[in-house]
C-alpha cells in the first residue's frame, strides 16, 4: 500500500507510523516490526481510516498487547493500537460504555467508584475490552460476556454496528460471531448490579494480592498461555512434567507460575518463545496424552 499519496490519509488526526517495532507494544516485550502502525485520535477517525485502506490490506487491532505474540518477521500489514491511556469509562442509562481501547482494571474500578458490583474480576485482566470481549476473558470466577450487554463493532469499510451476546457464540476463552463477517470490538456496554463500592475495592484488592502472591507480575510476560483443560489445569500438568524454569534463549518457563512464559532480560525473540509453546504441548501430550491450546495470539512472519 502507497502511503505517500496525499488524497489516502489526508485530515486524520491519528498518528500514522512506519516499520513501526512491536516489542514496546506488547507485555512480552519481544517480536517484529509492523510496516504501517495507526494510533486512532477517536471512533471517528479510526472509522475514516479504515474507509481509505485497500480492502486487501491485512489488519491486526492490538489493545494493551498482553495477549500477543508477534513473531520476528513481524506484522506485512496495518496495525491500529487501539489502546490510549486517557480513555476513560463512563455511564450510559444505567450502563458501563468503555471503548475497546479502556484497559480492562479500569472499567473495574469506575463500577466500584459508582457502587456497581460484578466487574470486580475484570481488575485481573491485564488487557483491553476489545481484547477481554474477543476471547471472553476471565478470572477468579468471572468471564467478560457474563457483564456485557452489547457491544459496538466496527468492519473494514469504516461502519459501526451494534451487537448483542445473541450474535456471537461465546465459550471459554472464546467468542465467534455466530455469521461470519470481518468486524472489530470498538466498544462495549456493561450491566451491572447495584453494589456496594466499598466491599467491590475489597474484593479486588483481594484478588491483586493473590495475583502478585501467584503470579510472575514482574517480569515480561503475556499472562497464561493456554487455556486450562477440562477439570484440569495447565500449570499443574505443565509443573508435572517438569518444565518449570525450562529455559530457550533469554526466554522462560516461570518457576513461580508454570503457565507463564517470562523474558526477564527483555532480550527473548519470539522464536523463542514461540518454540517454549510448542515444547510445552509437546511434551504435554506425550507424557499426559492431553493436547494443551493456546490462550495467546500468535501472529505475523518469522525471521
Amino acid at each position: 500500500m502507497n502511503m505517500n499519496e496525499p488524497l489516502d490519509f489526508q485530515g486524520l488526526r491519528g498518528q500514522l507510523k512506519r516499520d513501526e517495532p512491536m516489542s514496546p507494544h506488547v507485555s512480552w516485550r519481544a517480536g517484529g516490526r509492523a510496516d504501517r502502525f495507526y494510533v486512532p485520535a477517536g471512533l471517528d477517525d479510526l472509522a475514516a481510516f479504515l474507509a481509505r485502506l485497500p480492502a486487501e490490506e491485512p489488519l491486526l487491532f492490538v489493545g494493551l498487547g498482553s495477549n500477543l505474540l508477534v513473531r520476528d518477521g513481524g506484522w506485512r500489514g496495518t496495525v491500529v493500537m487501539m489502546h490510549a491511556a486517557n480513555r476513560r469509562p463512563r455511564l450510559d442509562s444505567g450502563l458501563i460504555y468503555a471503548d475497546a481501547g479502556v484497559a480492562s482494571p479500569k472499567v473495574a474500578r469506575f463500577a466500584a467508584l459508582n457502587d456497581l458490583a460484578g466487574a470486580e474480576f475484570l481488575v485481573g485482566v491485564p488487557g483491553s475490552v476489545g481484547g477481554a470481549l474477543a476471547m471472553n476473558a476471565g478470572c477468579y470466577g468471572g468471564e467478560t460476556w457474563d457483564i456485557a450487554e452489547r457491544v459496538l463493532t466496527i468492519d473494514r469499510g469504516g461502519r459501526t454496528f451494534q451487537r448483542s451476546r445473541k450474535d456471537f457464540d461465546i465459550g471459554y476463552r472464546y467468542c465467534a460471531p455466530k455469521t461470519p463477517r470481518e468486524e472489530w470490538f470498538a466498544a462495549a456496554w456493561f450491566r451491572l448490579a447495584p453494589g456496594d463500592g466499598e466491599t467491590s475495592r475489597g474484593i479486588m484488592k483481594e484478588l491483586l494480592a493473590r495475583r502478585i502472591a501467584t503470579q510472575p507480575l514482574s517480569l515480561p510476560n503475556a499472562g497464561s498461555v493456554f487455556r486450562n483443560p477440562e477439570r484440569d489445569h495447565a500449570a499443574r500438568l505443565i509443573e508435572s512434567c517438569g518444565l518449570k524454569g525450562f529455559a530457550r534463549g533469554a526466554a522462560r518457563i516461570s518457576e513461580k507460575h508454570a503457565n507463564f512464559i517470562v523474558n526477564p532480560s527483555g532480550a527473548a525473540s519470539a522464536a523463542d518463545i514461540e518454540w517454549l509453546i510448542q515444547h510445552i504441548q509437546r511434551t504435554v501430550y506425550q507424557m499426559k496424552g492431553i493436547v494443551l491450546i493456546t490462550e495467546v495470539r500468535i501472529v505475523g512472519e518469522p525471521a
